[in-house]
């Protein structure tokens, strides 16, 4: 009786084991967040290519399961210079790393690198 209690408390706690790692697969988030401060000699024709040239990395990287940007608009005056934000999604660390040597990316930093300033980037899982 014993061994089959036992029997039965392990198949319950190996499938809700599997079941919540199924589950934090599933909605796993994570995210990568980039930050410019473009030089002071970019003009805005420069920038506006570099936003576009950024946007268009969705349609040919698919591991990008979200994009998003914007511009600082903060009254904080706390943004130290850096003025663009891109937020993408990834489902998992492998996509993200995937996505940075892909060229596709490799061909966006290029453009963008002579312009930029500063770069900040930070990645995250996202909690709620």
């Amino acid at each position: 009786m014993k061994k089959i209690i036992l029997l039965a408390l392990i198949t319950v706690t190996s499938f809700s084991f599997i079941m919540a790692q199924s589950d934090n697969t599933n909605t796993s988030t994570l995210r990568h967040v980039v930050m410019f401060k473009f030089k002071d000699a970019a003009t805005p024709a420069q920038i506006k290519s570099i936003e576009d040239a950024f946007r268009a990395l969705p349609k040919k990287i698919d591991l990008i399961k979200d994009f998003e940007f914007g511009i600082n608009n903060s009254p904080e005056n706390l943004n130290q210079g850096l003025t663009h934000c891109f937020f993408l999604t990834f489902h998992s660390a492998k996509d993200r790393d995937a996505y940075l040597i892909h060229p596709a990316h490799k061909a966006f930093v290029a453009i963008a690198g002579p312009q930029i300033d500063k770069a900040t980037v930070v990645d995250y899982w996202m909690h709620k």
